[in-house]
C-alpha cells in the first residue's frame, strides 16, 4: 500500500503525528518549489504555509488519488499565482535569501533565475517541476493537468531554449 494513503488516512482518524509527518516530509519540497516562483524568502514561505493551510482545510473532502505531493504542488502553483496577481512586479533583487550558499552559488541562482524567467509561463513551469523539483513526467502531466506527450514537448523545449541562453 502507498506511504502518502496510510498517512493520510491515520490524518483522517486524527493522529497528530501523522499530520507533523506529513507536513515534515512535504514541506522542504513545496518551499524550494515557492522559491523559485516567488523570489523573496519571507513571501515563498508564506505561500508554503497558505499551501499547507489550504490542503488542510479541504482536507475532508480530499480524495487519495496517486500521490498526496502532486494535488500539493497544484496548490501551491495556485497560491503562487496569487501572489503573483497581487504583486505584479517582482524585482530580481528579490531573489530568497540563501544563507547556506556562497556568492558563487548566489550567482549561479541569478543566472538561473534569469534564464527561467525568459521562458514562457508553461514551459518555466515544467521546467522547475522537472529540472529543479526533479518530478517525473507522468507526475508533472498530473500535475499541470496535461498529457505526459505535452510534458515531454515542453521539457524538450526548454531544453532547448536554456541550452541556448547558456551559450550566448
Amino acid at each position: 500500500m502507498d506511504e502518502d494513503f496510510l498517512l493520510v488516512q491515520k490524518m483522517r482518524l486524527g493522529d497528530e503525528n501523522a499530520f507533523d509527518r506529513f507536513v515534515t516530509k512535504y514541506y522542504p519540497a513545496i518551499m524550494k518549489y515557492c522559491q523559485i516562483h516567488i523570489k523573496d524568502y519571507g513571501y515563498a514561505e508564506d505561500m508554503t504555509q497558505e499551501t499547507f493551510t489550504r490542503f488542510f482545510r479541504t482536507f475532508r473532502q480530499y480524495k487519495h488519488y496517486g500521490k498526496a505531493v502532486n494535488y500539493l504542488y497544484v496548490i501551491a502553483a495556485n497560491a503562487c499565482r496569487d501572489y503573483h496577481r497581487k504583486r505584479k512586479e517582482l524585482l530580481l533583487e528579490d531573489l530568497p535569501e540563501m544563507a547556506e550558499q556562497d556568492a558563487g552559488g548566489m550567482d549561479e541562482q541569478i543566472e538561473i533565475a534569469e534564464a527561467l524567467d525568459r521562458l514562457s509561463d508553461e514551459l518555466r513551469e515544467t521546467a522547475i517541476l522537472f529540472f529543479i523539483q526533479e518530478r517525473r513526467q507522468k507526475d508533472i502531466a498530473a500535475i499541470l493537468g496535461i498529457g505526459v506527450a505535452l510534458v515531454k514537448y515542453r521539457i524538450r523545449r526548454a531544453r532547448e531554449l536554456l541550452s541556448e541562453y547558456f551559450t550566448e
